[in-house]
């Protein structure tokens, strides 16, 4: 919520207390390396932030018709899948969409329920978000069925779920959980250096063991939780939470230029010497992919940020130059696909031409900070990479994407035609379409990613044909992993008769048909104007004309 400049500074809010219910308080945890003094939040700025949507015009009767069946079609996938959860897999984390049971694969904390929160909200399904917050409000965050906890996805599940959830309704009960769920997280931080341990003995912590963190960590895990916290400092007007992200992004920013391929950083990073430049392998795409993702993001969030605009002009300066290639296609498509990059020594630096799902978040990313920061080059880019995906949905036997794969890029066909004949011939041998080179990875596990882009490139350009572009990828995912009560993911893209397999994950109904119902949603609902979606789809709210509440 924002007011203008002339409110007073708001009091710090806090968790109230609790009654005695047996349930272990994190709050009241011993803190072994207490911090002395808290980074404040950053004001928002004064100057509005250039817009990110399209001016979209009156939309025509005709328009309207197919764009609100389109909808319906969405919302009824949603509300089947919500019913099979509900009936099946109550407050477990993720409904198996074959056999029908529940399983406990994100500590047991109902997964599925909370991050289907604020799409319940979005579809207008308020008895079902009623139900389904009076259920999460007691969710005990002080037992778990897990070992370890992994803070990353337990931060963009859970904590932004809850964010997200209060944003949209308002409802105190839910940012009351977000509190409890951070004070817990937040132990995790409480390390010599204050660097967070990502993969979280909780137990130990629990007993008031010192903790330290580690020294092989995934550059997406510890670089990725900056928008959950930061948005529940500016909601409470608590500094705490802010630092506690701060202090690690004040490492990624000191050490951005000095990696082996300056701008962007190493897959691993060391926790707990702070070393986040000593690695070979560069990418946009798995464990890497978020930290890239939340830079422009916070920059929006904060209304405006120098250290965000460096970071992420840095990156994609990096990221544009060694890591994106043109894929050899029998049209001669001008589209592009973003592969990792090896640089075993500085300066030197290897591309290799794989593909994956996850990373066509990236083409989104590029448009939303093009827009952001005044550099249409990166909108433009944005759409390529964005192209690149929906070309490889269309041109699969299935109409979907593989989790991974490979082509040949584009310089291979002007290298003679030895090269030519040479590339024919693999492509023949392995029985793959034009532009493929190989599918290692023929998996659909109901990534959304590529929709993602779809939608945020639809937001910012207003290109209609994407809406088609997206109910045509819709319905193949939808006709291939329909079960008898849900959706399921398949074990082969490639092949109509492969088997499905039992997993259904809560990013199904938290980010793929959201993002669906969105893109043919009247772009008023939620727009890019007015949020932030984290990494698992959930809408933080962003800041205009001057400070939080």
């Amino acid at each position: 919520m924002i007011v203008s400049s002339t409110f007073r500074e708001p009091e710090v809010y806090r968790l109230p207390p609790k009654d005695d219910d047996g349930h272990f308080n994190w709050a009241t945890l011993k803190t072994h390396y207490p911090v002395s003094s808290f980074e404040p939040l950053p004001k928002a700025g004064k100057t509005e932030l250039p817009q990110v949507q399209y001016e979209f015009p009156k939309e025509a009767a005709s328009v309207a018709v197919e764009r609100e069946h389109r909808q319906a079609e969405v919302k009824k996938t949603l509300q089947r899948c919500w019913k099979a959860y509900r009936e099946r897999a109550w407050l477990e984390d993720e409904l198996a969409p074959i056999s029908g049971t529940g399983r406990n694969t994100f500590g047991g904390w109902a997964a599925t329920l909370v991050d289907t929160l604020d799409v319940l909200w979005i579809m207008d399904k308020k008895d079902e978000f009623r139900e389904a917050a009076d259920a999460a409000i007691g969710i005990d965050f002080s037992n778990t069925t897990s070992s370890t906890i992994n803070v990353f996805e337990t931060t963009i599940r859970y904590l932004g779920g809850f964010l997200a959830a209060y944003d949209l309704s308002g409802d105190k009960r839910l940012l009351d959980k977000s509190l409890e769920l951070a004070h817990m997280l937040y132990a995790a931080f409480d390390t010599p250096n204050r660097m967070p341990i990502t993969r979280w003995d909780f137990h130990k912590a629990a007993s008031g063991e010192r903790q330290k963190a580690d020294d092989g960590v995934l550059v997406a895990e510890i670089g990725s939780l900056t928008l959950e916290f930061t948005r529940l400092s500016q909601i409470t007007n608590d500094n705490k939470w802010y630092d506690a992200v701060a202090r690690i992004m004040a490492v990624f920013d000191q050490q951005q230029n000095s990696t082996n391929l300056p701008g962007m950083w190493p897959l691993v990073v060391n926790a707990r010497a702070q070393i986040f430049n000593s690695g070979t392998v560069f990418t946009l795409g798995a464990m890497s992919d978020s930290v890239y993702e939340y830079l422009p993001k916070m920059y929006a969030l904060l209304g405006g940020s120098d250290r965000y605009a460096r970071l992420y002009k840095g990156s994609m300066s990096a990221a544009i130059k060694h890591s994106l290639f043109r894929p050899m296609l029998p049209d001669d498509a001008d589209v592009l696909i973003a592969g990792p990059v090896h640089a075993d020594d500085p300066g030197k630096s290897r591309l290799e031409p794989q593909g994956q799902h996850l990373v066509c978040f990236a083409g989104g990313m590029l448009a939303l900070g093009g827009r952001l920061l005044g550099d249409e080059t990166h909108v433009e880019t944005g759409r390529k990479l964005t192209d690149g995906c929906i070309w490889t949905y269309e041109a699969s036997e299935l109409g979907i994407m593989p989790e991974t794969f490979f082509a040949l890029p584009a310089r291979v066909k002007y290298a003679g035609d030895d090269a030519q004949m040479g590339a024919a011939s693999i492509i023949e041998s392995k029985r793959l379409r034009p532009g493929f080179s190989s599918i290692d990875g023929r998996r659909y596990i109901l990534r959304p990613e590529a929709v993602e882009s779809v939608f945020v490139l639809y937001r910012v350009t207003g290109d209609a044909q994407l809406q088609d572009t997206a109910w045509t990828m819709f319905s193949s995912i939808n006709k291939h992993t329909e079960t008898g009560i849900a959706n399921a993911a398949i074990s082969d893209m490639t092949d109509p008769s492969a088997p499905k397999s039992d997993s259904m994950e809560s990013f199904w109904t938290a980010e793929t048909l959201k993002y669906f119902y969105l893109i043919f949603s009247d772009p008023s609902l939620i727009s890019l104007d007015d949020y932030v979606f984290n990494t698992e789809a959930h809408p933080l709210r962003r800041p205009s004309h001057g400070f939080w509440i």
